[in-house]
């Protein structure tokens, strides 16, 4: 079947939840797609930070093969050594204490505030959440009540107890937190915001005064982790440690598995029956998760994140000084954000028609979040493609 065909059959079936391209990928070796027509593509998206070893590793593909053949599923009734292996894995390279697997990113944000609440409620404080403007945590309910307001409209009433105030604002989480604040939610690196990374400063901060006041200190590392910002985790940049962290996309490799790790004050807290799941941190995705970790570490790919990322940026801030449509680059490691001058998706389009899969966030940042061990060579292609559309955009327009 081609492109097309898929797409016209999605149309039918799938809810119109996404505003998909016609393409359907059918195949995906390291940081390359190909679609059902046979196009060859440079994936610079990553599933959005997810195939942070890149699509199909095969150390990951074999793993789960392996554990496919001897055992998928049990109930967390009973201990699985999958499960095992890779909470010890997460505790050693977080720093925190304790591990609880899922399934996704917001569930992973949803586990997080509930635990949070608990805390909070065991301490005589209530339950309220405060979170920053621009953020991003999720589709549930209760995710979408800690971020933007674009992603609340139509879903009235949403749940109660949470806030936002501006990033990087001290003086506004100050202001907000009271008797009844049971956390303070960020990404140490907005995502969807636009590629924004925390002032050390302000995130230092951050903790002294959740310290002070007994409020719960939460980081979403769920895009920004995992090597993408040449360090297992964003907060390592800060020397800054939370409370609670979540993860999710890149931990899998491709393989949907989230978690939230605590340190020991917040475990505690938590008893028997206070949360659970059925299928988190099952052997298969397990299986997968030890092997992404094991990949990024014996190759060394937050290192590699590092140098590649300080090379992308050089690279493009040659570009930033050639065309006018290009302002700046920010970001660390390989979650980068160039910001432009006018809406990113019909660039998005451009570089999509060439065969460079990319992204436009906060409508005018294009966020590039390749796999962890992409090639400059890769990326050279893009950069040159890039700078053949803007070339000829201008003589265009």
């Amino acid at each position: 079947m081609t492109n097309q065909d898929l797409y016209q059959k999605d149309k039918e079936n799938y809810l119109p939840t996404f505003n998909r391209f016609p393409l359907a990928f059918i195949k995906g070796k390291g940081s390359r797609l190909w679609d059902a027509n046979g196009k060859e593509y440079i994936d610079l998206l990553a599933g959005i930070a997810v195939n942070n070893v890149g699509h199909c590793h095969p150390k990951v593909v074999e793993a789960i093969q392996k554990q496919t053949a001897e055992l998928m599923h049990i109930s967390n009734f009973f201990v699985s050594p999958q499960q095992v292996a890779l909470s010890e894995l997460l505790v050693k390279i977080s720093g925190l204490d304790r591990v609880f697997l899922t399934n996704s990113g917001a569930e992973s944000v949803e586990g997080a505030m509930k635990i949070a609440r608990r805390f909070a409620h065991k301490n005589g404080r209530g339950g309220k959440i405060i979170s920053m403007q621009n953020s991003f945590h999720g589709r549930t309910l209760a995710t979408i009540a800690t971020g933007q307001e674009k992603y609340q409209k139509g879903f009235e009433p949403i749940p109660v107890g949470f806030s936002q105030v501006p990033f990087n604002d001290l003086e506004a989480v100050q202001s907000a937190i009271d008797k009844d604040t049971a956390a303070v939610i960020l990404e140490p690196v907005q995502g969807e915001g636009g590629v924004i990374p925390v002032e050390k400063a302000y995130l230092e901060g951050l903790r002294k005064l959740c310290d002070e006041t007994g409020v719960l200190l939460i980081f979403d590392e769920i895009q920004c982790g995992i090597g993408r910002t040449g360090k297992w985790f964003a907060k390592d940049h800060f020397g800054v440690q939370p409370d609670i962290m979540t993860l999710a996309k890149g931990l899998g490799g491709g393989m949907p598995i989230g978690a939230f790790l605590c340190n020991e004050k917040v475990a505690e807290a938590i008893e028997f029956g206070d949360h659970g799941t059925t299928f988190g941190g099952n052997p298969l995705a397990a299986a997968s998760a030890i092997a992404t970790i094991e990949t990024i570490a014996e190759n060394q790919l937050c290192k590699r994140a590092t140098e590649t990322g300080a090379w992308l940026k050089e690279k493009m801030q040659e570009l930033i000084e050639k065309h006018e449509e290009l302002e700046s680059i920010r970001g660390l490691g390989l979650m980068l954000g160039v910001k432009l001058k006018s809406p990113g998706a019909p660039l998005v389009k451009q570089l999509l028609e060439e065969g460079i899969i990319a992204n436009a966030t906060a409508v005018n940042i294009l966020r590039l979040v390749p796999a962890l061990n992409i090639s400059k060579e890769d990326l050279q292609i893009f950069l040159d493609k890039l700078d053949e559309i803007l070339i000829e955009t201008k003589i265009t327009s």
